[in-house]
């Protein structure tokens, strides 16, 4: 994750804010990134897959 997405989010908090939530968000943030890249680098499991697996 890079520094300036970090900052933009706690920007976007209120001055005073519980920082549990602040972790919660980055960590989404986090994962939301890391699924993207993966998309990008076609590392995915197909839908099939997955109900096969469940």
């Amino acid at each position: 994750m890079k520094k300036e997405l970090v900052i933009d989010a706690i920007k976007e908090f209120p001055q005073d804010f519980d920082l549990d939530i602040l972790f919660e968000k980055l960590i989404f943030m986090e994962k939301v990134e890391k699924g993207l890249s993966q998309l990008e680098q076609d590392k995915t499991i197909p839908h099939s897959e997955v109900k096969e697996m469940i």
